[in-house]
């Protein structure tokens, strides 16, 4: 409430302006008097137990909160107007105890003469209380020595302001009392865009000087080609295919020599060829199929390595070690969990983001401070979190998959469990829960076994279950076949009528809600696939396997790969005991963050765009991502504890 008394100013300057001389004379009598104190909760604690109940002014008290429910009465949730009356009553038996301590059994009795019978009739609990007045000792009675007890009073107290923060953090605001937080939040955006402008100039600027210099680079390598070429033609050859054999011959000490001569041709000196090139740090990068198969013209598109970089498309394409890392223009760190984060996902307007650990919690919180706290909430599931998606509509509701086989349904504006689901106990843990982008459905995965200590691959077999979030009932189960392997990873494209499904044994299935049936599957991976999702336009869609292996298929053309990238590299065993590999698409589809067995996340460039990018760094690996719905802001939960929301420019 901290713009009040700006909005209060534009009303008598709008009052003024009009020339409505008596309303502004009645504006100010009604704010000199203000019952409500501004909605501001010291004060209201301050005029309940430092001034209505030690001055002994019952009928004010009772008027207090006649103000509160009319103010409350449009709330749809009923809880808040029960909780406020049973605060009342709390407070007017407050009232009771301060006058008989004091010695002033009369007012009590004056105080039962004029709402006695009010509250008789609210409840019959007060019975009792009509007799206090003519007890000898009150305070050493059974029935009433509690409320005589100090910690009895400090407990109301808590209560009282406990109630009226949230009620009033909670509040939606008119839209005067926006004017301030707006007026300041164009301000902060004009700043941005003048600091953008100045980016983009000196962006603009760079470009044009490497511009330059590439003009210069090309003169220069044409006149040396020039003068290479006067020098004779034989020479050249010679040279060239002396250093491809020189090149050559380190790596390919165990081929015979026709197989060198072969392999080693003088039509292309400079592609290293080996039987298997590695990393510094020994793992596998490309066979040497794959790389005959790219001089071959299986796949051109396939990336080649040259020494410590690849090629694609003819362009250098760093490894994910050297990528450089991103740009932040703001990161904020949560630290409210205790345990290794398993899962956290953006809400569906990218205001708030709930977040699960290992120790069975989620929670909902937010990065904005501009943006209510009023849903922020911890949520103890008794079980470890497998899934979590929230509603695509309004953003009200979170559904949480457990390794038990529940599915709750939070809403975050009522903060309580609205639902409490099970799946048949053949199917223990929910996997992955996906919400339709447009009807009232939502569909679980559920596997015979919990992920545990074992490998993705051993999670048994599957069950696909389409929700009524209406009902909260069962609609129908999508079919699989006889033994299906388990489904990790759930996606709807845009209208909710195709749901794409991966499992374990490197199939993805897409299935006709409509109709309920499968239309086309194919087998994507040679290992159980940990996360999957549709391409920004949805011809496309991405697999991640558990090896690391990152496929784009075309859905135009079933089958063809469009891109792909290797990030086995960052796979980490022990992370994946109780986390799935998984990766995140920004809006835009030109960005793809994957999770990381190191401190740092890959966020790979897709398609015409080369190198990629690495997030700043966790102290652990980081096992969960995802972006923001609309702006360049993702999330990175670790096993550090904590999740990261970073801006970047």
């Amino acid at each position: 409430m901290e713009n009040m008394q700006y909005a209060e100013e534009l009303v008598r300057e709008y009052l003024v302006f009009r020339g409505f001389t008596n309303t502004l004379q009645a504006f100010e009598t009604e704010l000199c008097t203000d019952i409500g104190k501004g909605f501001q909760v010291n004060k209201i604690l301050d005029l309940i137990f430092a001034v209505y109940i030690p001055k002994f002014q019952a009928e004010k008290l009772v008027g207090l909160f006649s103000f509160f429910k009319q103010c409350f009465s449009s709330w749809s949730e009923t809880v808040v107007l029960d909780t406020l009356s049973k605060l009342e009553g709390s407070i007017l038996q407050c009232y009771i105890v301060h006058a008989l301590q004091s010695g002033r059994k009369d007012k009590v009795v004056e105080f039962f003469g004029m709402n006695g019978n009010d509250r008789l009739l609210k409840s019959y609990d007060w019975i009792p209380w009509f007799a206090i007045p003519y007890l000898k000792n009150p305070s050493l009675d059974p029935q009433f020595r509690v409320y005589f007890s100090k910690e009895w009073y400090e407990a109301l107290r808590l209560s009282v302001r406990n109630f009226f923060s949230e009620i009033f953090n909670g509040t939606r605001l008119p839209a005067l009392l926006k004017i301030s937080s707006e007026k300041n939040t164009i301000s902060r955006l004009k700043k941005d865009n003048k600091h953008l402008n100045l980016k983009l100039s000196q962006l603009q600027a760079l470009l044009e000087e490497k511009e330059v210099q590439s003009g210069q680079s090309k003169r220069s390598m044409g006149a040396t080609t020039s003068s290479t070429t006067s020098s004779g033609v034989d020479d050249e050859n010679l040279h060239l295919s002396t250093s491809s054999e020189e090149q050559c011959a380190p790596a390919t000490a165990h081929l015979s020599k026709r197989e060198l001569s072969e392999e080693c041709s003088a039509t292309e000196p400079a592609q290293i060829i080996a039987s298997r090139v590695k990393s510094s740090s020994g793992h596998d990068l490309f066979s040497a199929s794959t790389l005959h198969a790219s001089y071959s013209g299986v796949d051109d598109t396939a990336p080649r390595f040259y020494g410590s970089h690849f090629i694609e498309n003819g362009r250098d394409v760093l490894r994910e070690e050297e990528f450089p890392e991103v740009s932040a223009e703001f990161q904020e760190t949560f630290l409210g969990h205790t345990s290794p984060i398993t899962r956290c996902q953006f809400s569906a307007s990218g205001n708030n983001i709930a977040s699960a650990s290992v120790d069975g919690t989620v929670r909902i919180w937010t990065y904005d401070s501009s943006i209510s706290a009023s849903r922020n909430a911890t949520i103890y599931c008794g079980a470890e979190i497998m899934s979590l998606d929230w509603e695509c509509k309004s953003d009200r509701l979170l559904l949480i998959g457990t390794a038990d086989g529940g599915i709750k349904a939070w809403n975050v504006d009522a903060k309580r469990v609205v639902c409490d689901l099970n799946t048949t106990e053949a199917f223990p843990s929910v996997l992955d829960l996906k919400c339709s982008p447009v009807e009232p459905i939502f569909v679980s995965a559920a596997s015979s076994r919990r992920l545990g200590s074992n490998s993705i691959d051993s999670l048994g077999y599957a069950s696909l279950t389409v929700w009524n979030m209406k009902t909260w009932k069962a609609m129908t189960v999508l079919p699989l076949g006889e033994d299906p392997p388990a489904i990790t990873s759930l996606c709807f494209n845009h209208n909710g009528k195709i749901l794409a499904a991966s499992a374990t044994d490197g199939m993805i299935h897409m299935f006709d809600m409509s109709a309920g049936l499968q239309i086309t599957g194919w087998p994507a991976h040679d290992t159980a696939i940990s996360s999957l999702l549709f391409g920004p336009d949805e011809t496309s869609i991405f697999s991640l396997g558990s090896d690391g292996k990152i496929f784009e298929w075309s859905l135009q053309n079933q089958g063809h790969v469009l891109w792909s990238r290797t990030c086995s590299r960052f796979s980490d065993h022990e992370t994946s005991k109780y986390c799935r590999h998984e990766m995140a698409l920004e809006a835009n589809g030109r960005q793809l963050l994957v999770t990381s067995g190191s401190v740092r996340a890959p966020i790979y460039q897709v398609r015409g765009h080369s190198n990629g990018l690495r997030t700043l760094p966790h102290s652990a690996a980081i096992t969960t991502v995802d972006w923001h719905p609309s702006l360049p802001i993702f999330l990175t939960g670790s096993a550090d504890n904590s999740v990261r929301v970073t801006s970047i420019l």
